[in-house]
């Protein structure tokens, strides 16, 4: 809905609130760090203030944290504020609490010696496997800024070997290790064709186990090995703990992962692990940091890293500007995704934790974040459409998450190009698709995508936001 001045209503309600108490966006966004505190990280001064004036002009409603930090500032309700639709039903683990996605800096296991690592992950996974998973959804907090960014630098230079021993206490060898190994690939496509709600503890109690194997002593490679199978695990942990709305879990499983991806000196895995780092920053919208990991990631697999290898880390690049509202470094990390996805060989050693990225995906991330710079300026919203459309042609029916991501970013794109019959159309296929897989992340989008067209008003929306209403409520 939008008022007189062709604004979003919460538009001129944040624009009415900042005058009537006399401020300038500049003070608004000082009462925002205030509101922030030291629970809450937020980007540079600048940043902060180029979203306000965004917010104001109605350019792409505010999201997490920044609904949160008005109610503060304006010391208001959000339904108040924002006239959030009091649909219970809707809401999701992940958006429940007021405070889900707040960044702030809870400990982290900074661990980069083997036999500590895999002690550490023992004890993590054994504590996390008699988690209450309502309780761990709330009062969420991830690590931001320094106290993520520094210690994760030591990832490249700091040597983690396996540690030798002469004593061979283990209970497995070559051919029990090549089992858990088919294992750890059996759970990651699980993840990517049904979300990670329903295999997560499958996959702690898999992870525990391995590390407690790790405690015994074991000819090299065969320790070597499991170090590289620990790693796996962890980030299919992090990535399913994400999927269920447990934020924090699940950016400690990806240091986890990073660590246990050390000593056997796996730096194509630990980048693979930095970029999925990098995209929960990006989500909890810290382009900044998720960009400091990402270039880690580029330099520490600059003479290492296969073409698709470096094609994914730039789609993650590109990601970061697009949230920053850099249309141009935008354009051009794109074009070293692409350049980079022209050079893939059959012939390259590409491991299968890095398969995934195909044509399918590139065209995915690229019209995704074409869709990001859409909700600034609606030229690119074309772009989306065409980017995201080939997507959908060509995703694997059996990647069901990324088929809903997909199809509701399709539909917000119709949507933002006034393409209403379209945006039905898309939208129900994607509330269809949303209803078969068990992610928090796609419940989020469609949440999203729902208030977005709740603003609309418009008749022809209603029968879609109903089958949405009904697919959040399952």
């Amino acid at each position: 809905m939008t008022d007189e001045t062709g604004l979003p209503a919460w538009a001129e309600r944040i624009r009415h609130e900042r005058r009537q108490r006399g401020w300038s966006q500049k003070q608004v966004a000082v009462h925002l760090f205030k509101a922030a505190g030291d629970e809450i990280a937020l980007a540079e001064f600048e940043s902060v203030l180029r979203r306000v004036k965004q917010h104001e002009a109605g350019k792409g409603r505010p999201r997490d944290p920044y609904p949160l930090l008005y109610c503060r500032a304006f010391e208001m309700s959000e339904a108040k504020l924002f006239e959030r639709p009091a649909l219970p039903e809707v809401i999701t683990d992940e958006s429940a609490d007021d405070d889900a996605n707040s960044v702030s800096s809870p400990s982290l296991p900074w661990l980069w010696e083997a036999g500590p690592t895999a002690d550490a992950i023992y004890d993590i996974t054994k504590s996390d496997l008699m988690l209450n998973r309502r309780e761990a959804v709330k009062a969420l907090a991830i690590t931001a800024g320094l106290p993520l960014v520094d210690p994760v630098q030591r990832w490249l230079t700091h040597p983690s070997p396996v540690p030798s021993s002469s004593e061979y206490s283990g209970r497995i060898g070559s051919d029990e290790v090549a089992q858990l190994e088919e294992a750890a690939n059996v759970f990651r496509t699980w993840d990517d064709q049904h979300g990670g709600g329903l295999a997560r503890k499958a996959v702690i109690g898999q992870l525990n186990e391995v590390a407690d194997l790790l405690r015994d002593g074991h000819p090299h490679e065969v320790s070597v090995r499991l170090f590289h199978v620990m790693a796996q695990l962890a980030k299919i942990a992090a990535t399913m703990s994400w999927d269920c709305g447990m934020q924090t879990a699940a950016q400690k499983y990806y240091v986890m992962s990073l660590q246990a991806s050390t000593p056997g000196e796996d730096k194509p895995f630990g980048a693979s692990v930095l970029a999925s780092m990098a995209r929960q920053l990006l989500y909890l919208d810290q382009p900044q940091d998720a960009l400091e990991l990402i270039r880690l990631a580029l330099d520490g697999v600059r003479s290492t890293a296969t073409p698709r290898l470096r094609a994914m880390l730039h789609t993650r690049e590109a990601w970061s500007y697009a949230k920053m509202g850099r249309p141009e470094s935008f354009k051009r990390a794109t074009g070293n995704a692409e350049a980079a996805f022209s050079e893939i060989s059959p012939h390259d050693p590409d491991p299968d934790w890095i398969t995934y990225f195909d044509t399918a995906e590139l065209a995915g991330v690229t019209g995704g974040r074409y869709l990001e710079l859409s909700h600034h300026d609606s030229r690119f919203a074309g772009d989306a459409l065409g980017h995201i459309r080939r997507a959908v042609a060509l995703r694997q029916r059996s990647s069901m998450r990324s088929l809903a991501l997909d199809q509701v970013g399709l539909a917000y794109a119709h949507f933002i190009r006034g393409d209403l019959d379209d945006a039905v159309t898309v939208g129900n296929a994607a509330a269809d698709t949303a209803g078969q897989v068990q992610s928090d992340r796609v419940r989020v989008q469609l949440r999203e995508f729902y208030l977005e067209i709740e603003t609309r008003k418009d008749p022809i929306m209603a029968p879609l936001q109903q089958h949405i209403r009904e697919t959040l409520a399952r």
